[in-house]
């Protein structure tokens, strides 16, 4: 009972040094931020093509990350098809950007659901750790200079007039 304070002092020291020791707590030097420069990246699409956002510049770029698990990614298919469509010869690109998920699902999926917009690999998840996700779907536009400009955390409604709103803003 006379060293009950030391003990929990003890274990309270024990549990602080595991936290902060253990390697899943990786700190990155940048994480997205709406207004700075979007965190770039140099990664294969699921068809092999390498795509950097540093060659897109010069245009609008969406960047969805989603996973074929994910049923509200699902959802937003057709409307990010549909917004593909709109955007046609347009200086706008969109990518998806595989979370938390095996390639090799892509596949089977693309059989059943229509994906429109080439799916970057990213073995490691260092993309969703460097944007910050928390969750998927969840979506950023990226201005024609690299200025990461809106965050969408969740599933939305892509095409609708807010949506184009704030597209044609970064345009």
């Amino acid at each position: 009972m006379k060293y009950k304070g030391l003990i929990l002092l003890a274990v309270m020291v024990v549990a602080a040094v595991a936290v902060f020791m253990s390697p899943q707590n990786k700190k990155f030097d940048e994480i997205a931020v709406v207004g700075s420069p979007a965190p770039q990246f140099e990664l294969m699409d699921d068809t092999g093509k390498l795509w950097r956002l540093s060659d897109l510049k010069g245009k609008t770029v969406f960047i969805n990350f989603w996973a074929t698990w994910c049923t509200t990614c699902k959802a937003e298919m057709k409307d990010k098809a549909r917004l593909s469509e709109m955007m046609q010869g347009r200086p706008f690109q969109m990518l998806g950007m595989l979370f938390r998920d095996d390639p090799a699902n892509l596949a089977e999926y693309y059989t059943r659901i229509n994906v429109t917009s080439p799916t970057l690999i990213d073995f490691g998840n260092a993309m969703s750790k460097l944007y910050g996700i928390s969750g998927v779907p969840e979506s950023f536009l990226i201005d024609k200079d690299g200025i990461l400009r809106e965050r969408f955390v969740g599933p939305k409604t892509w095409g609708d007039e807010a949506t184009m709103a704030a597209i044609e803003k970064w345009m």
